[in-house]
């Protein structure tokens, strides 16, 4: 349920609060003061707060502006035994969530808070879904060979040449396309990525080119492939190394024509795509084995960008620890924790076989097991990876 702060200064009705919210499952701390109950708010984590109006020193509308700097998504529910009209308007003004007068009715009170909760829960909801409708991508960092991806990026972005992008795995391959489309003149347009190792090799040329209705056993009706999603945007293909033979020479001849055509059709589609493709394997060696195209290489390849390892960028763990921990408490609700001098140093000194992509998780890991405080120790105890 709920995790509720009553703030009243009359010891009777913050206890009776307290043993009805209770009963009702709710969390509930409790503060005689505004002073109290400001220092309390400040810890986090409440969803709902029943502040009094009338209090000694500090009054709940003083309690109310001061929330209000601090978490304006925290709904306020101010109650009094000395209210009218007006201050009712004042308190719902300053963005109090409803008003509520003594003495107490209890469904009332119950109905209210059920409210208030409900809004809060929408106002996270709305968060994450427009963090992920708008969401900007970053890359975290600033030791020399981070600033040398970012540079390259800067000048390729903007023109329409494809771009090969190269490094292991967990290193940040699908953030650098991500970039090299939001930087381009194509930014407003799709940007669709295709794993080229998670679809079965019969199926990646009807998910690249489409199909038509009957073209075979379970085309039960036409359908665009990526390249007609991406059209006008990007197209990212991911894992390229992975992709058959057969389906490299059809997005060969996507790329010498820019058109296409759907399987089970002899149509040919114009399309406008810019290619993005990244890669784990070395394609130099996947073309003397007989597994890759050199002529699809040269046509990816017009510019390459290796994605430095995390073991070539240790200076940049500090950043990213930071950057971390805020994205992540910020996904769970959570203020956000610190970490200390040592601990940062202690996560520089392990080996990072999952570079980026396992040091998030580890980060995950830590804030979800640890104090307010990261320290050293919670890393040696719970961090894991092998230590050089």
């Amino acid at each position: 349920m709920s995790k509720i702060l009553v703030i009243d200064d009359e010891r009777a009705i913050r206890n009776s609060l307290k043993e009805i919210l209770e009963f009702e499952k709710h969390e509930v701390e409790v503060a005689e003061d505004g002073e109290t109950g400001l220092e309390i708010f400040q810890k986090g984590g409440f969803d709902v707060v029943l502040c009094d109006i009338k209090m000694p020193q500090m009054d709940g509308i003083e309690v109310l502006d001061k929330m209000q700097e601090l978490a304006t998504e925290t709904p306020v529910i101010m109650i009094s035994g000395h209210g009218n009209i007006d201050t009712a308007v004042e308190a719902i003004k300053k963005g109090a969530f409803d008003f509520i007068e003594k003495p107490l009715d209890l469904n009332r009170i119950l109905i209210t808070i059920r409210n208030a909760t409900d809004k809060t829960t929408l106002i996270k909801e709305t968060k994450v879904l427009k963090k992920k409708v708008s969401k900007t991508y970053d890359i975290v960092g600033n030791s020399a060979s981070i600033e040398k991806v970012k540079e390259i990026i800067d000048r390729v972005a903007p023109t329409d040449a494809r771009v090969l992008i190269t490094g292991s795995n967990g290193t940040g391959k699908e953030l650098v396309a991500r970039w090299l489309h939001e930087k381009s003149s194509r930014a407003d347009m799709p940007f669709v990525e295709v794993n080229c190792a998670a679809i079965p090799s019969e199926l990646i040329e009807s998910e690249l080119f489409g199909h038509e209705k009957g073209a075979f056993t379970s085309a039960i009706k036409q359908r665009k492939g990526k390249f007609e999603q991406a059209d006008g945007g990007t197209l990212f293909l991911d894992e390229i190394g992975d992709m058959s033979l057969s389906a490299q020479a059809k997005v060969l001849r996507a790329l010498q024509e820019n058109k296409i055509t759907r399987v089970g059709s002899d149509k040919d589609i114009n399309v406008n795509v810019r290619i993005i493709a990244a890669t784990n394997k070395n394609l130099q060696k996947e073309i003397d084995a007989g597994n890759f195209r050199e002529d699809l290489f040269h046509r990816l390849s017009v510019i390459i960008i290796q994605v430095p390892s995390l073991s070539e960028r240790l200076d940049d763990i500090p950043m990213l620890a930071e950057h971390f921990i805020d994205l992540i408490c910020e996904e769970y609700g959570m203020p956000p924790k610190k970490i200390t001098k040592d601990a940062v140093s202690t996560l520089q000194n392990f080996t990072w076989t999952g570079n980026v992509r396992e040091f998030r998780n580890v980060i995950e890991r830590l804030i979800i097991l640890c104090e307010k405080e990261i320290t050293a120790n919670d890393v040696e105890s719970f961090a894991q990876p092998i230590i050089k």
